[in-house]
């Protein structure tokens, strides 16, 4: 009896009030339709690239009909779609055509966005105005001028030259989301670069564009995603030349007048947004950084 009497006596358990029942199951609820909502948009976005994948792997047959899991796995769709005459050409063509075309849109978009972002000179108002008039003006107005312009004056119709050629003098996007940027970088580094005797060439080399890689990136790959991706340039420029073809006009060639292999074409496509998908995932932190601090100030 005495031992009994000696145990400590455990204390009750807190009584809960119903206002924090309430108040949990209300965090409970919108924990689980946050997540779902979350899952659903994963799903949407991810279900068609698993039903293009699905399809690549698929026979011929197969995927004409209403299955969704190939019967036998053809691994060798990709390799008859290399096999096609040409397919190598338009990876040469795109990857020039992309890569020189962003290195040729930041090299020419970079020094009009430091200027508009930390020179003061006279019509610079002005000038940021005509750059965002220029965001608003259509391709398609111009198009007919331009061609004109690069097929009957400097004869390079059936090239992508007159695609990558503009790129050289810059872009209204890429300078006014650079120029958000830069605008976030205090003038305080820059006039610590100037009393150490760096000129404006000099600060913009050694200050500016370290402390600028995360815009410079994020212009880079809108422009290297919208040049990959680009379909009316080629068709209006290249299309009477099959050897100045990019991926994404190319891949009108494997849909025929009366029959499309569907699993080739799937196939093809997986191959053209697989580097597109790869370099958005190594660079996303960077594209991501890049675009949110170009909203900061401005």
């Amino acid at each position: 009896m005495t031992q009994v009497l000696d145990q400590p006596v455990k204390p009750a358990p807190p009584l809960v009030s119903g206002a924090e029942r309430t108040a949990r199951r209300r965090a409970l609820l919108e924990w689980i339709a946050l997540h779902s909502l979350g899952v659903a948009a994963a799903l949407f976005f991810t279900l068609p690239f698993v039903f293009v994948f699905l399809t690549s792997l698929m026979s011929d047959t197969q995927a004409l009909s209403r299955d969704l899991v190939p019967h036998t796995w053809e691994w060798g769709n990709y390799a008859k779609v290399f096999d096609t005459p040409g397919f190598l050409t338009w990876w040469r063509n795109t990857l020039v055509y992309a890569g020189l075309g962003t290195a040729l849109t930041v090299v020419s978009s970079v020094p009009v966005a430091y200027a508009l972002a930390k020179f003061r000179f006279r019509g610079r108002d002005l000038s940021l105005m005509l750059v965002i008039s220029m965001m608003m003006l259509p391709p398609q107005v111009v198009v007919i001028p331009m061609y004109l312009f690069w097929a009957k004056q400097l004869d390079l119709s059936g090239t992508l030259w007159p695609l990558m050629i503009p790129m050289a003098f810059g872009d209204a996007f890429s300078i006014f989301l650079l120029r958000q940027f830069l605008m976030t970088i205090p003038n305080e580094y820059l006039d610590a670069a100037r009393v150490d005797g760096c000129g404006d060439l000099g600060t913009l080399l050694k200050v500016v564009l370290p402390m600028a890689r995360p815009g410079i990136a994020a212009v880079a790959l809108f422009q290297f995603f919208y040049a990959w991706n680009d379909y009316f340039g080629p068709q209006i420029y290249a299309s009477e030349n099959p050897g100045a073809w990019t991926l994404s006009y190319g891949l009108e060639s494997f849909k025929g007048a009366h029959h499309t292999d569907w699993n080739l074409t799937m196939a093809a496509t997986v191959l053209v947004m697989a580097p597109v998908i790869l370099v958005f995932f190594f660079a996303q932190k960077a594209f991501v950084e890049g675009v949110t601090l170009t909203g900061v100030k401005g």
